[in-house]
């Protein structure tokens, strides 16, 4: 399977276009709370409500996704498959995207919508993203390696922001 370039901004671009209701987690979340870390994916929590299922369905379809799980067959996300709190692991024309129907500790986009906060990547382009705290704890719940290691980071980052806000 050919390489394709990440570009998180044409996949946020999109489901926002379509009205998909969203909340930005993982690496691409971190980075907008000034913490680099690799990432090769956009993370993203949606709500399961049918009629946000149908724009996210209308939102792939626009981005060519498929499940990148089973090669070399190009199965395609529908809105019905979605509503449930698994992953769904899919490549789209701009790079791959998970859409995770929950996070660790099993908090699906209604629990996590009271700790997220908006950014604005640009004009017309608002997103929701996980707040830095809430981010640490589905990372340390999640317990995976890569998660262990990016942790400290992170604390660290979440140290230096309250520290200045207490300057």
């Amino acid at each position: 399977m050919p390489e394709r370039n990440f570009d998180y901004e044409t996949i946020l671009r999109v489901l926002v276009g379509h009205g998909v209701e969203f909340i930005v987690v993982g690496g691409v979340c971190a980075a907008f709370h000034s913490v680099i870390l690799p990432t090769f994916d956009l993370d993203i929590v949606h709500h399961r409500a049918q009629e946000n299922l149908m724009r996210l369905e209308e939102a792939l379809r626009e981005l060519d996704a498929y499940y990148r799980e089973h090669p070399p067959h190009r199965i395609l996300p529908e809105a019905q498959r979605m509503d449930t709190p698994g992953h769904h692991l899919l490549m789209t024309a701009a790079g791959a995207v998970d859409v995770l129907g929950a996070v660790a500790g099993n908090r699906g986009y209604e629990q996590l919508l009271p700790h997220t906060v908006e950014v604005t990547l640009e004009e017309g382009l608002r997103v929701r993203m996980l707040d830095l705290p809430t981010l640490i704890q589905t990372k340390q719940e999640a317990g995976r390696d890569k998660d262990k290691l990016a942790l400290p980071i992170l604390r660290r980052t979440l140290e230096e922001i309250e520290r200045k806000k207490e300057a």
